[in-house]
């Protein structure tokens, strides 16, 4: 006969207390998203996969959060309409179903997605690295998915950039040329400003799946900054991102905003209840601080906003990610 072991996790703990998300971070997983007449995306994901614990037991049962993903991960293999924000929310609804003392399941899944494109002048074929974060909540009411890409540019210093242009039309009347040269010159050649990399986050989150393509998530945020950056670059290449950056100076404050611009524009099929979470990170060049700013609303929220019906704060911004992040905007120091 079968040896019965004491199942520890179900008696009662010694502080009878609740706790709101108990499980397992750091899990690797293999993950391919199967695609209809394209090829499939593939991951190597780090997962985290959390569920309330309510005062009166111990500990959750560790094994079965393991199970559910790797259970979850070989049935979205045979499933052709797989999305990564899905994959989390049928981990989530499993891990709700299985622990029936929980209220809440919740799965947060992070990855790194290589995509292939052609530099700007050369055309020679380059590749980079866009970060991709799924989550999803579930709980009897329902599952909550949201679907987000972290991406790399560059952003230059509109005051800054100011500052040069004062000192170019300064030597400029100095050597006698008249004004409207002057002018002509300065508005066909951007003067230099201090430049950072800058870090583009978007996600949009919504009751069951957002229903966003991941490559658009991609291009709106690329788009939000001065200019594309690419890991091969020749000399024509070079230029092109340095013209392209200089003539299109941006705030890391300005980013986020055109990151909103940007979402309304590219998702009007999106329902006014979406979240859409925006953030904006700049690596200061000249300072030993970065800048950052972020916002997070609802789609109808942002169109209100964007039409001007709207003042723009953080009055009723919505919460919708984990990870503690602050909502509104912020400037760390000087220009």
């Amino acid at each position: 006969m079968e040896r019965q072991l004491p199942d520890v996790q179900a008696s009662r703990p010694d502080v009878s207390v609740g706790l709101g998300r108990v499980g397992v971070t750091d899990v690797e997983k293999l993950v391919e998203v199967p695609r209809d007449d394209d090829r499939p995306l593939v991951f190597t994901a780090d997962f985290e996969v959390y569920v309330d614990l309510p005062a009166e037991r111990k500990g959750i049962d560790m094994s079965r959060n393991m199970q559910v993903i790797d259970e979850t991960l070989e049935a979205v293999l045979a499933n052709p309409d797989s999305r990564l924000e899905g994959v989390c929310g049928s981990a989530a609804e499993r891990l709700l179903a299985k622990h029936d003392y929980t209220t809440t399941a919740q799965v947060r899944m992070e990855a790194d997605l290589i995509l292939r494109e052609d530099a700007p002048e050369s055309g020679l074929p380059t590749q980079h690295s866009v970060g991709v974060v799924a989550e999803a909540t579930a709980t009897a009411e329902g599952t909550d998915e949201s679907i987000g890409v972290e991406v790399t540019g560059m952003t230059v210093c509109p005051c800054s950039q100011g500052m040069s242009e004062t000192r170019a039309r300064e030597v400029l009347t100095g050597l006698g040329v008249d004004d409207e040269t002057t002018e002509m010159f300065l508005d066909r050649v951007p003067q230099p400003g201090h430049s950072q990399r800058g870090h583009a986050f978007l996600a949009v989150g919504a009751k069951g799946s957002p229903a966003v393509d991941i490559h658009d998530l991609v291009q709106v945020a690329r788009d939000s900054m001065s200019a594309r950056i690419y890991n091969v670059a020749k000399r024509p290449d070079e230029d092109h991102m340095t013209f392209a950056s200089h003539s299109n100076a941006r705030f890391v404050e300005d980013c986020v905003r055109a990151l909103a611009d940007n979402v309304v524009e590219r998702f009007e099929a999106l329902p006014d209840d979406a979240v859409v979470r925006m953030r904006q990170s700049n690596d200061e060049s000249i300072h030993q601080h970065n800048a950052h700013a972020e916002r997070e609303l609802t789609m109808g929220q942002l169109r209100a906003e964007t039409n001007g019906d709207a003042a723009m704060n953080g009055d009723g911004d919505t919460p919708f990610s984990t990870d503690g992040a602050t909502n509104g905007a912020m400037r760390s120091g000087d220009r």
